[in-house]
Order: structure tokens, then C-alpha cells, then sequence
């Protein structure tokens, strides 16, 4: 299992529109909060909605040298099950250079696994989470662009690499970034900004309740045992 490891190489891989490289940006933040490392490199072609779209992310206790593409991943997050079934990727097959007992978590509430993918998968001592990322999404956060906080939250509950304060902090961040630091002077913020404010607090509180759900859901999981396929309903 990719589990209680210091460092692992992760491949993200989704479909334009979907966050996948914000959720790598928030994953390499994340990681820096905990007092930890991380590189990542995002990859796409034409930035446009339903077109592929990877991210290489490497995640350790230890600083970290190497860039570029992860060749090897310990760890594969599939965004969209046409990654799997239409080839929508610009790795294929997806579980190319997959490490030995690494772990797949794929947004998906039905087997995609073709017989050939499994005899790989079970070779490689690999472990696969199946759930419904994106239902899981509209049903708390009311949005699919939700979908990369329900995966996130999932590789990071399952993994243990940071906690919920250093990746909320890292959401943060990336939705209101400084523009909202009031000098202590400052009685109030105008009209105008104050709304625009509060509706990004609204959105950060709706990612955390998906992100939170997901580490939740992941607490349940034990992967030691388990079969190729670990389906998790939500």
C-alpha cells in the first residue's frame, strides 16, 4: 500500500475544467504549510474544457531535486472516467510506470477497468478507490468544480501526508490570497469588496465541507487487506 511512505510521486490526470492543476497547486501548498516539500508541473495542450490535462506532483518529508514529468508514480488520481475508457490522456495506458503497491484513486462509481488493466493492477499489488467525486461535489458544495477538493481530500486522508488545517490554510490561499488583508486601522471594507469577500468565504466554506467529507470517507478505508477495487459509497 502507498501508505506512511516518505515520499510519493503522483500523477494526476482529468479533463479541462475539472482543477486538476489548481488541486496540484493547493496539494504543493498544502505540503509546504506541514513544514514539508513538494514540486509539481502541470501539463496540457489547448486550454480548453474537456481536453486532457496532467499534473506531476512530488510530495515528501525530505526536500525534493528532481522536475519535470513523474515517469514512476507511487500514486495515480484519475479526475474523469474518459481517462480511462476514451484514452482522454496524454499517458496511456494510465497506469504506465505505476510503481509496485501504489494506489489509484479514480472519480468513478462503476468499474471502468478493462480485464487486461486488472491483470497489470493485481501484479503490481496495486490498490484502487472507486467514488463518486463529482456527485459528491454537487451534493455538498453544489458545483462540480468541487470535483478536485472531493479527490484531494481523499489522497490526502488516505495518504496522512498533511491534516485538515494545513490544507484549509492552503485553500485559503488559493481563493483569497491577500487581497482581502485589512491594514489594523481599518474599520471596514466597502460595500463592493465586502460581498465579493463574502461570497469567496462562502466557496472556500463549501471546498473545506467536500474536502472534509473525503477525509472522513478515507479514515473508513483499510487498504491492507483489501481487493484490487474498493468501491465507496457516498
Amino acid at each position: 500500500m502507498a501508505v506512511d511512505k516518505k515520499r510519493y510521486n503522483m500523477r494526476i490526470s482529468g479533463l479541462g475544467g475539472q482543477g486538476v492543476v489548481t488541486s496540484a497547486h493547493i496539494l504543493g501548498t498544502a505540503m509546504d504549510n506541514a513544514g514539508k516539500f513538494a514540486s509539481l508541473v502541470p501539463f496540457f495542450g489547448s486550454e480548453k474544457r474537456m481536453a486532457p490535462v496532467e499534473a506531476y506532483v512530488r510530495a515528501s518529508s525530505e526536500p525534493i531535486y528532481e522536475v519535470g514529468e513523474v515517469v514512476y508514480p507511487d500514486i495515480i488520481m484519475i479526475y474523469h472516467p474518459q481517462v480511462v475508457t476514451h484514452g482522454k490522456s496524454y499517458t496511456m495506458p494510465f497506469y504506465t510506470g505505476l510503481k509496485k503497491d501504489a494506489l489509484i484513486i479514480i472519480n468513478s462509481d462503476i468499474d471502468v477497468l478493462e480485464p487486461e488493466d486488472k491483470e497489470v493492477l493485481e501484479r503490481l499489488n496495486a490498490k484502487v478507490v472507486m467514488f463518486e467525486a463529482t456527485e459528491l461535489a454537487l451534493k455538498i458544495a453544489g458545483t462540480e468544480l468541487a470535483t478536485n477538493m472531493a479527490m484531494m481530500g481523499m489522497v490526502l486522508g488516505i495518504t496522512g501526508l498533511v491534516n485538515e488545517d494545513n490544507i484549509e490554510k492552503a485553500v485559503r490561499e488559493r481563493f483569497l490570497g491577500n487581497s482581502f488583508v485589512a491594514s489594523g486601522g481599518t474599520a471596514s471594507l466597502d460595500s463592493a469588496i465586502e460581498k465579493k469577500f463574502k461570497k469567496k468565504e462562502e466557496l472556500l466554506a463549501k471546498n473545506m465541507e467536500v474536502i472534509n467529507k473525503t477525509f472522513e470517507m478515507a479514515a473508513s478505508i483499510d487498504l491492507s487487506n483489501a481487493p484490487l477495487i474498493t468501491k465507496i459509497e457516498i
